[in-house]
């Protein structure tokens, strides 16, 4: 860690541009986080979480110091796994130093957000940290400023006249996320490829997307560009023309969960609850269809984080496209769901007296409800049968998914 981060003890942040708030770092590596007094008398504020929005509909502004990590809301915003392992020792931060990342990685989180050092002489300055002693510093640790939260090995990107991508030198503004193989499981982006247009074909909002060799990329790190066969590519539905930022949640987020309560701390009736409650039945029942696919596909992974909402208007919340459809099944023979269905975990199909108890915890009308799950079911089968590119995928993987779909057939009657 370098003596200037060091002394870095307040995070300002920032949303569309305004400073709604600071983290404060306090003796004994706690932080706590705290709004801005124009921000709370804002009656026309933007949104900036759920998780921040009292029950009569008011902002939270009571708040706990939280020790070594930051608040959830801004925990989630940090990558997981492999890739902050891989930034935090580029920054030469220690992974667990949640404070000293986001310092870092502040400057291109997902959604609207931005957060910035304070100290240093970056307080009210009136300035963008990228003055040209910065920029030129920025640039040699190249992608370091990329941090959407995720577990794959991902890199902002922008597109480019040819259809190639090329890997900004400061990664700030990408408008496409690149996703690489993975390591352990055979065709992975092939796999969510399909699986997203798939989605496509049965009418669901998803992002555009493209397969590219790895080896056509410029700009990857020596040990990504090592890697052999194809990359996702898909576009970042929290960035609009321009660069524009679009303020986004996840639903851990949304929850106040540390992304390591991702799996199990909330079920798929509560989402619904909170869609039903802030969206009506559009964002509701579209959450309901997704889910139902996400089953017909065998993709368990649908964790909190797997789910967003965008803010469009900034303080409106609607549901985000789909994003990370994976089959996993193929993967791994057995899995279960994420979160309770229903109050099962089982992939094995989808019952009327599970769609019954789902909507009974959700406070959601049965029939409509399991109307969806049959037309899903039927268009699934539709889309699949027709759809020409799931020739992308090993035979291996095709056959769990057929017999995956073809099992919910059964299921539903």
């Amino acid at each position: 860690m370098t003596p200037e981060l060091e002394k870095v003890n307040a995070l300002g942040v920032y949303l569309q541009d305004r400073r709604i708030g600071v983290i404060n770092r306090l003796a004994g590596d706690r932080h706590i986080f705290a709004f801005e007094q124009d921000y709370i008398d804002d009656p026309n504020r933007p949104a900036l979480s759920l998780s921040y929005k009292g029950q009569a509909g008011g902002l939270v502004t009571a708040v706990r110091p939280v020790g070594r990590r930051l608040p959830p809301f801004f925990s989630n915003l940090l990558p997981e796994g492999h890739l902050r392992g891989y930034l935090a020792e580029k920054a030469g931060v220690k992974k667990e130093r949640e404070f000293y990342l986001m310092a870092v990685l502040g400057a291109d989180l997902a959604g609207a957000v931005v957060v910035k050092p304070m100290d240093g002489g970056n307080q009210d300055d009136g300035h963008d940290q990228h003055d040209d002693e910065h920029r030129e510093d920025q640039q040699q640790k190249g992608v370091l400023r990329f941090s959407l939260a995720g577990v794959q090995l991902k890199f902002s990107a922008v597109m480019e006249a040819t259809g190639g991508l090329t890997i900004p030198a400061q990664g700030i503004g990408g408008s496409w996320i690149v996703k690489l193989p993975s390591t352990q499981f055979p065709a992975v982006p092939e796999n969510e490829y399909v699986m997203l247009e798939l989605a496509r074909a049965i009418g669901i909002a998803v992002p555009a997307i493209q397969l590219v060799r790895v080896a056509g990329i410029q700009g990857l790190p020596p040990d990504a560009a090592r890697m052999e066969g194809h990359a996702l590519a898909v576009q970042r539905f929290d960035r609009a023309a321009g660069g524009r930022r679009i303020h986004m949640e996840d639903f851990a987020q949304v929850f106040g969960l540390f992304p390591d309560g991702k799996y199990g701390s909330r079920s798929y009736a509560s989402i619904a609850a909170v869609l039903w409650a802030e969206t009506g039945d559009v964002g509701a029942y579209e959450f309901v269809r997704r889910l139902v696919f996400s089953v017909l596909i065998g993709n368990a992974d649908m964790h909190l984080k797997n789910w967003s909402l965008l803010y469009p208007d900034g303080r409106t919340p609607v549901l985000s496209p789909a994003y990370d459809f994976v089959s996993t099944l193929p993967y791994i023979p057995g899995d279960i769901l994420a979160l309770s269905f229903g109050a099962t975990k089982s992939l094995d199909g989808i019952t009327l007296g599970q769609v019954r108890r789902f909507t009974d915890t959700a406070r959601m009308p049965m029939d409509p409800v399991w109307r969806i799950v049959l037309e899903t079911v039927e268009r699934t089968k539709r889309a699949w049968d027709g759809l020409p590119y799931k020739d992308l995928l090993p035979a291996a993987i095709r056959r769990v998914v057929e017999g995956q779909i073809e099992k919910a057939i059964s299921a539903t009657g």
